[in-house]
């Protein structure tokens, strides 16, 4: 196994207290001497000048129409669109062991509490070779092969238990982020690969045209293919492809590369049907995704970046990840969590509690909040402030970077703070004579009433965080109004 990719890889935990440590005094002093550290977050309560404390109010559940499948991308716009032409913000969850790992009934459990918090994708892996307790064999014994290994001979009975809980996710309106042959970190035991180049491009596009065929009805699937790996043979993902198509012409595909790899940095129009691009990255998100944002070619979603509960993966750092990238001109995010994403698999260690326990994580709940915020407004009209007019202070680097985003009529804009600070905002970017100015914490999902704050469109204004949100971060709304 390629040892960098192995390490990069979520599935790969390497636990080492005295190096931890080292490499965090290490990390402290770089963000410091760099200018992207974080101030600790203080206990307290936001106030309203000299009137007590501020009153919350918690932001409301969004309830869209249902999504009608198949998915599409427009071109020249960033989000995809149903097949009735309502925008689909992608507000994903990793649970690649789902099909494998845990019963027909807790799969349920888990895809009933998602959607009630306002997830509508999820990305699974149909075989997994590893992360789960009886792997490659479901939770019920059955191998997804009659003879190991060989991808053309598929075991229709393991087939079955993935399909009913894939048709439960339909049910409930969700996407499916489907990994039909996951390759694995470095092509080492994680994944397929050794199986899929023993196997040649022959038997993998069998293996393609029975997927295809047998869940050919389903059409809310992504397909999601490769996965942690840029593999040096191309031919052996691109069979798995060539099968699917061949009974699916319209499907959807998508690439997970290795880390710091994007989808259409690997595969070139000619070698894979790519019709959403991929960002998948543990530097600091930002600077990535507004690099895919100007060299756009289709939409792209941040399939993966750091799991809450692994490494520095705090819910902070989950949330930073999530609104730089959908500030940046994503089609969307896929959240992370650990033990969630293997759903208690006693290979994945450590684990820091039971899968069940983890459902209402601080991570996953300002996923929802995000979800909420976004869908309260026309975020499909939103573009990057790639170019810093609207945002011309304040911003700092690294992990840290506030970004924004301005609707191109000039009557919305959103700034994502990490870290409490000064900032600064052109305001002549704004239509109209007065622009009203609202805070929103993000760990909280609340809107503290620190009183209307009404501004002219002219100049430039500082603005200043109020006294403190829950982890540090804040995001600022601004929206024209008449006066």
């Amino acid at each position: 196994m390629d040892r960098w990719a192995a390490i990069m890889s979520r599935r790969f935990v390497i636990v080492g207290m005295a190096a931890a440590g080292l490499a965090a005094a290490l990390g402290v002093l770089v963000r410091v001497l760099r200018g992207d550290a974080q101030p600790e977050a203080e206990t307290c309560v936001p106030t309203r000048s000299d009137t007590g404390p501020a009153i919350w109010t918690s932001i409301e559940h969004q309830n869209p129409a249902p999504t009608v499948f198949p998915l599409h991308p427009i071109d020249g716009q960033r989000h995809l669109v149903d097949a009735t032409g309502q925008p689909f913000l992608i507000v994903g969850d990793s649970a690649w062991s789902l099909l494998t790992q845990v019963t027909a009934e807790d799969a349920e459990l888990y895809l009933t509490h998602r959607h009630a918090k306002g997830f509508n994708a999820v990305l699974v892996n149909l075989l997994e070779h590893r992360f789960a307790d009886h792997a490659p064999a479901n939770v019920y014994g059955d191998g997804p092969f009659k003879l190991e290994g060989d991808f053309s001979l598929p075991n229709d009975r393991y087939f079955d238990h993935a399909e009913r809980v894939m048709r439960l996710a339909t049910a409930k309106g969700f996407l499916l982020l489907l990994a039909p042959a996951y390759t694995g970190a470095g092509g080492g035991d994680d994944g397929w690969y050794r199986q899929m180049e023993a196997c040649g491009p022959d038997k993998l596009r069998d293996y393609g045209r029975y997927v295809g065929k047998r869940f050919g009805d389903l059409k809310n699937i992504v397909w999601v293919n490769v996965g942690d790996y840029n593999p040096p043979n191309k031919k052996l993902s691109q069979a798995v492809v060539e099968g699917i198509r061949e009974t699916q012409p319209r499907s959807l595909h998508i690439a997970h590369n290795g880390p710091e790899m994007h989808g259409l940095g690997y595969w070139g129009a000619s070698e894979m049907p790519i019709a959403i691009d991929t960002l998948y990255t543990y530097a600091p998100v930002a600077a990535q995704a507004l690099l895919l944002a100007r060299n756009r070619k289709t939409p792209y979603v941040l399939i993966e970046s750091l799991y809450e509960n692994e490494g520095n993966g705090t819910p902070l750092r989950t949330r930073i990840q999530a609104w730089q990238a959908v500030l940046s001109g994503a089609a969307g995010q896929v959240f992370g969590n650990n033990p969630i994403w293997c759903f208690g698999a006693s290979v994945a260690r450590p684990q820091p509690m039971p899968w069940k326990a983890a459902l209402d994580s601080p991570g996953a709940l300002s996923m929802s909040h995000l979800r909420n915020l976004l869908l309260s407004l026309p975020w499909f009209d939103l573009e990057p402030d790639s170019d810093q007019r609207l945002l011309v202070g304040g911003v700092l680097r690294g992990h840290f970077q506030a970004v924004a985003a301005r609707s191109a009529d000039g009557k919305l804009g959103i700034v994502y703070l990490p870290s409490p600070r000064v900032i600064t905002i052109d305001m002549k970017q704004f239509v109209g004579g007065h622009v009203e100015a609202r805070w929103f914490d993000p760990a909280r999902g609340e809107f503290p009433d620190l009183g209307r704050q009404i501004l002219p469109t002219s100049g430039r204004q500082e603005f200043s965080v109020p006294d403190c949100s829950r982890d540090g971060d804040w995001l600022l709304l601004l929206s024209g109004t008449a006066a």
